[in-house]
């Protein structure tokens, strides 16, 4: 299934480090886009920094924002689109990015995403949506072609396509804005969110603050290296060092990798499998010089059956919150197979590219070697690097010599500090210092705050509270409008009762009970003594 990992994302950027320890800056107030900001154009409006007197600004604490989102991936780019028919929702979402692009050195020719097309940003809470993607494909008479083509899952490139074309009609996104801090601010009972408009290059332009009733996260999340392979990024390199780049950044690098004597991808889940691929199709066969190592024991296939699929269903979502947190921390890990191994096409794609590679006699000059770990890496001169390694199984220990690593080790969630540092004091935490996440996606915050009817609603920080879906592509429309639903006070997008086959647990009155004593009824004698 879809995830904000590479072949699962959600990778937007907004957060900056705020200073709640200091005073708020006194800022203007500034919460629309100014002449000279990049990204799509925008219809022209009132500024509402300027003096009304109609009415206030919206923004301000006499008339706040009712929701304000915090970065605009796939899964806040889903609540934008579901809250833009709702008239009289006030709503404002900011990205420090000049632009909307989902992984884009990922992109990889035929590379697809993990989740059907239905998947898409608003179809599983609303098919009539003008935003769904059939709508997408009609926009730009592509119906048929789609039809005739029969392909469930779509290409990850079109996707990115699709959403930067929802983007383009949504006047609440603010590209180019950075959200600095966001507090509680108890004498107004609102949100504080100060953010920095962004020049053409990236420089800070002006500063601005609105308030709002409820906040949004969906900073989304950032490529994570392991410790023992950190020491390739952080020892400077002499010129022509060889390359070590993540996975998120591959395209951009492609044509330097493919230069390179020998390459060794890390990493046996999508992304790694996608490259690996990828370079052996552009290598010469019998000079592949090609190595592909993974933690896992196997190149594992995605759990993938129909029942499978089920846990990426509200109904799974809600038994997993249901569970006692020692439970759900052993699940998560147990259930890597739902949503960090490999696609079986993509499998089956690799295994016959070497296969054709072995026609004319011989194997092609690759490794592919699962169950090892990397214990230290370092750089060697003139131009190589060193990893050490380990396979689990055997207890080996090993040296591999190579002239280029791609580290396609996935992506962890961006902290929320320093972003949330304003609202510490409020924020409640479970055994393991992780924020508290209730059923509705909302951060647990003290009651103060929660009577106000004000809430900080978060998108892919929950793994911990609701489960392998919560990165997945196919709940972003439900969870978008569950948020909504609170925001409103209505069931503005009335959502299903049931979503799986499966019952995921026992209900009360499905638990075994004590069996009650039997009494045995008198038997009457028949008159023929029979």
């Amino acid at each position: 299934m879809n995830h904000p990992d590479p072949s699962r994302p959600d990778r937007p950027h907004s957060g900056h480090p705020g200073h709640p320890d200091r005073p708020a800056p006194d800022r203007p107030a500034l919460d629309s886009p100014a002449p000279g900001l990049v990204g799509r154009p925008r219809p022209s409006r009132p500024r509402e920094d300027r003096p009304r007197t109609d009415r206030p600004p919206r923004h301000t604490p006499a008339a706040p924002r009712d929701l304000v989102g915090i970065g605009i991936g796939p899964f806040n780019l889903s609540l934008a689109a579901l809250a833009h028919p709702l008239t009289g929702l006030s709503t404002a979402f900011y990205e420090q990015r000049p632009r909307f692009h989902w992984h884009p050195g990922l992109l990889i020719d035929g590379a697809r995403v993990q989740v059907p097309f239905l998947a898409d940003l608003v179809s599983l809470a609303d098919p009539t949506s003008n935003w769904s993607f059939l709508n997408y494909l009609r926009a730009h008479d592509r119906l048929y072609p789609f039809y005739f083509a029969e392909r469930l899952h779509l290409q990850r490139a079109e996707y990115d396509a699709y959403c930067r074309w929802v983007c383009d009609q949504l006047p609440a996104l603010h590209f180019g804005h950075q959200v600095d801090a966001v507090r509680w601010h108890p004498g107004h009972r609102l949100f504080e969110v100060d953010f920095t408009q962004l020049d053409a290059d990236g420089e800070a332009e002006a500063l601005g603050r609105t308030h709002t009733r409820h906040v949004v996260l969906g900073i989304g999340t950032e490529p994570h290296v392991p410790a023992p392979l950190r020491p390739l990024l952080t020892t400077p390199g002499t010129p022509g060092a060889a390359p070590v780049v993540h996975a998120a950044d591959y395209l951009d690098h492609r044509d330097t990798l493919l230069a390179a004597g020998h390459i060794t991808v890390v990493g046996s889940g999508q992304s790694g499998a996608e490259i690996f691929l990828d370079l052996l199709r552009h290598r010469p066969a019998g000079r592949e010089r090609l190595t592909w190592i993974g933690r896992t024991e196997a190149f594992a296939p995605m759990e993938y059956s129909k029942l499978g699929l089920e846990h990426f269903t509200p109904d799974y979502t809600r038994y997993f919150h249901a569970l006692p947190e020692p439970v759900r921390d052993r699940l998560v890990p147990a259930q890597w197979q739902l949503h960090k191994a490999i696609d079986a096409d993509t499998l089956a794609a690799i295994h016959d590219e070497l296969y054709r590679r072995t026609l004319h006699g011989g194997w092609p000059d690759t490794v592919l070697t699962p169950g090892v770990r990397v214990h230290a890496a370092e750089r060697r001169p003139p131009h190589s690097i060193e990893l050490h390694l380990e396979h689990t199984q055997q207890g080996i220990r090993t040296r591999l010599a190579t002239d280029a690593v791609v580290l396609a080790t996935g992506h962890r969630r961006r902290p929320l500090s320093p972003l949330l540092d304003g609202l510490a004091p409020h924020l409640r935490h479970d055994s393991r210092g992780r924020p508290r996440v209730d059923e509705r996606y909302r951060l647990v915050l003290d009651p103060a705050v929660a009577a106000a009817g004000c809430h900080v609603h978060v998108q892919n920080v929950e793994l911990h509270t609701h489960g392998v879906g919560t990165p997945d592509l196919g709940l972003a429309a439900w969870r978008s409008a569950t948020i909504l639903n609170t925001v409103t006070g209505k069931d503005t997008y009335p959502l299903p009762d049931r979503t799986a086959f499966t019952t995921f647990g026992l209900r009360e009155q499905q638990r075994p009970q004590n069996p009650r004593t039997r009494r045995h009824r008198a038997l009457t004698p028949l008159a023929d003594g029979i």
